[in-house]
């Protein structure tokens, strides 16, 4: 699998970030929509550096051993138990051509940007990475959705399949009538 790097990106690992210290490399990336500057200094979130070791474009270490993706996802494992769930959601994401950010609150997993739109337009979507068969609150999930469509942004469920398919589910918000005893309804007739 190739990623839509034109170059092999090397990078250090400081604890749950991946620094890149080469200002040919940072363009690249940047053009592209990985990383972000931090004080300064330009890093990579661990998704980003996870998909890069996958799409065999990241050289990787720490300190003078080298890491890949298998030793890495261990490492994040530790920190985020659902990070698996959330890499093939940006790994899907980033095939079909797409530029994710994290999330920004309401418990999404990331900002998606429409394709061709980063750096010009906002975020798009926010999407929300579960693993089929569990268990949310619809009330928190209902909150959340109002404030997204609120802020004009698309709330989208991105759904792990036992056989690790993503399935894409947007979702919106719905208005139920109240309903009338039959003494409140007797006045209709069919």
């Amino acid at each position: 699998m190739s990623s839509d790097l034109d170059i092999k990106v090397y990078g250090n690992l400081l604890k749950n970030k991946t620094l890149i210290t080469n200002q040919k490399m940072q363009n690249e990336l940047e053009q592209k929509g990985y990383g972000e500057i931090d004080t300064g200094t330009y890093f990579l979130n661990m998704i980003e550096t996870l998909f890069l070791l996958y799409s065999k474009k990241l050289r990787l270490t720490k300190g003078k051993r080298v890491i890949d993706f298998d030793d890495l996802m261990q490492i994040c494992i530790k920190t985020d138990e659902d990070i698996l769930t959330k890499f093939l959601v940006f790994r899907d994401l980033r095939t079909r051509g797409y530029v994710i950010k994290d999330g920004f609150g309401f418990g999404s997993d990331f900002r998606v940007y429409d394709r061709g739109s980063f750096g010009i337009k906002p975020a798009k979507y926010l999407v929300f990475a579960l693993n089929e068969g569990t268990q949310e609150k619809i009330g928190q999930i209902q909150k959340n959705i109002y404030e997204i469509t609120q802020m004009g942004k698309e709330p989208i469920i991105a759904v792990i399949e036992r056989r690790g398919e993503v399935i894409y589910y947007k979702i919106s918000k719905i208005n139920f009538l109240e309903n009338k005893s039959d003494l409140e309804m007797k006045d209709f007739k069919f």
